[in-house]
């Protein structure tokens, strides 16, 4: 299975993700925001499976910076180029499994993914 996980090496939530895929020996590739910027096609496939308020992450820092009244406007549009511009706009882990998108990182949701 061909496995991709995105967003930024420093998060905690990325961090416990990355040690419980380590530590069940499941092969990936991890793509750091900070360094390669968001894929669009990852991140419209990601939108088109979740919709746009599950993948932007509204209750982080980068949200609360955001001006009021792009917050308060957004749509998948805006979303889409939000995020292109600032990737830690999107929540994190972003984990890619064959045609399949998963969003955040619970043990017990990856125990089920990789079974």
């Amino acid at each position: 299975m061909s496995v991709q996980i995105y967003g930024i090496k420093n998060c905690d939530t990325m961090k416990k993700a990355l040690n419980w895929l380590d530590e069940h020996g499941i092969a990936y590739e991890f793509i750091d925001y900070k360094k390669h910027g968001v894929d669009e096609s990852v991140l419209r496939a990601a939108i088109s499976a979740h919709g746009w308020e599950s993948v932007i992450n509204r209750r982080g820092t980068s949200w609360r910076k955001l001006p009021e009244d792009v917050k308060n406007n957004m749509d998948e549009n805006s979303a889409i180029r939000a995020a292109l511009d600032n990737p830690s706009l999107i929540k994190r882990p972003l984990l890619h499994t064959q045609n399949a998108y998963h969003l955040g990182f619970k043990a017990d949701q990856y125990t089920e993914i990789f079974k």
